[in-house]
């Protein structure tokens, strides 16, 4: 039997590429069923995201699946030709298979190391395997080993522990300030990529109140809806600035929008409240002279980014960490995989010499019926079941023997419970 994980990410290809190849999930569906019927795979799954698409495949019997096999697929499929296709890919097979899938859902093989949202993404890919109806025992048992490790590392390791983008640490720093956030008033300023992914931490963090402001209003009115923001323009800010806890600001203005006697007037309309301020901008939205009040916790895109290298640099120690529970695991996985195909083996062997067995009762019976001497009969059948199991061994050993091949000899001894030293003397 073999596991096999194909694909292309981040690190091998550039978007012009993964676009490409990225399946939508209307058509996972269909893709996943023309997979087990033209890849020749018994069990099939899809992962695919903005910076990767993999697909995981078992294989049963003794014939491995072939790349050449999958990447027909993928042309066919995709209409991309194989020359771009294949310099991208990455291939690997049974424990390098099994281990890869588990450090991509660790978020071990990410863009950001560590990040959590694959773990999701991995879980919707074996919801849509099952939906489909690709996925049975083996495939079914690696994903939810799969998510037993990634749990295990979240748990065991600090790897999702520390903030590793700017909009997530400035985030991170209000929590640690106020705690909870249920009850926290925010002001975002801006309405762009950082200030959205700030929005969406805070939304995420049952943050108490948020309001936009933005120069420009029908712009962050669309981000506004989807966290239940309210809007207002950047003239507005003195106006609402008392009312905020916190105040995060990220604009392309060439000068400062918020200045320190705006926030001294917000201070005493708060009773000196204390304000927690992150400037993720550059040129800065925050006069630097804001430091000198109190009962202000100003922190600017440099402050962060000094947290974030110490933070990568924490995730790096335990990746280490997360490796060695990955292997481990990994490992676990293909000792039960083992004694699948071991226990395959066996009852394949046990119906095939039950089978035979019952051929021969079969015919002895029929004699008996038809007066044949009951002792002819049981001589004929014991000689003839004895023949039948022997014949498969003897081919064996026979073979061995022909090719001086010893130590498949010796092993054939283990196997049957043969005397070595007469398989020796015969050799």
């Amino acid at each position: 039997m073999s596991i096999v994980a194909v694909g292309i990410n981040h690190k091998t290809a550039p978007v012009s590429v993964r676009e490409k190849i990225a399946f939508s999930p209307d058509t996972l569906t269909v893709a996943l069923q023309e997979m087990l019927s033209q890849v020749e795979c018994q069990e099939a799954a899809i992962l695919s995201t903005c910076n990767r698409t993999e697909l995981y495949l078992v294989k049963p019997g003794e014939h491995d699946l072939t790349q050449e096999k999958v990447v027909a697929w993928l042309e066919n499929h995709h209409n991309i030709p194989a020359s771009t296709l294949v310099p991208s890919l990455y291939w690997h097979q049974d424990q390098k298979a099994v281990t890869h899938m588990m450090r991509v859902a660790c978020g071990l093989d990410s863009l950001v190391l560590g990040e959590p949202q694959i773990l999701g993404q991995m879980k919707q890919a074996y919801s849509q395997a099952k939906a489909a109806g690709s996925m049975a025992l083996v495939m079914d048992r690696l994903f939810q080993r799969t998510f037993g490790v990634a749990k295990q590392v979240r748990t065991e390791t600090e790897i999702g522990e520390n903030a590793v983008s700017v909009a997530f640490a400035a985030v991170n720093l209000a929590k640690h300030i106020f705690g909870k956030l249920n009850k926290a008033r925010v002001l975002l300023v801006g309405a762009g990529e950082t200030i959205e992914l700030v929005a969406k931490h805070l939304y995420d963090n049952q943050v108490g109140h948020i309001t936009v402001a933005n120069r420009t209003i029908s712009r962050a009115e669309g981000m506004a809806k989807q966290i239940g923001a309210d809007v207002i323009t950047l003239a507005q800010i003195p106006d609402q600035m008392a009312k905020a806890d916190i105040v995060i600001s990220s604009t392309g203005s060439t000068l400062p929008i918020i200045g320190k006697g705006m926030v001294e007037t917000a201070l005493a309309e708060r009773k000196h409240r204390p304000m927690f301020m992150v400037d993720l901008a550059v040129p800065r939205d925050i006069e630097e002279q804001v430091t000198e009040l109190e009962d202000v916790f100003l922190y600017t895109v440099d402050d962060l980014q000094t947290i974030i290298a110490q933070n990568i640099e924490n995730r790096r120690k335990a990746a280490v960490q997360a490796e060695s529970i990955v292997s481990d695991q990994a490992d676990n996985f293909m000792l039960w995989l083992r004694g699948l195909n071991t226990q395959d083996a066996v009852i394949s062997y046990r119906n095939q010499c039950m089978s035979e067995r019952d051929v021969l009762l079969e015919r002895a019976q029929s004699q008996l019926a038809n007066g044949k001497s009951p002792e002819a009969v049981i001589n004929e059948l014991a000689t003839k079941l004895t023949n039948k199991l022997m014949h498969a061994p003897t081919n064996a050993l026979q073979k061995a023997a022909q090719g001086g091949e010893l130590d498949k000899l010796i092993y054939l001894r283990d196997v049957f419970n043969l005397d070595v030293e007469n398989i020796r003397n015969k050799k």
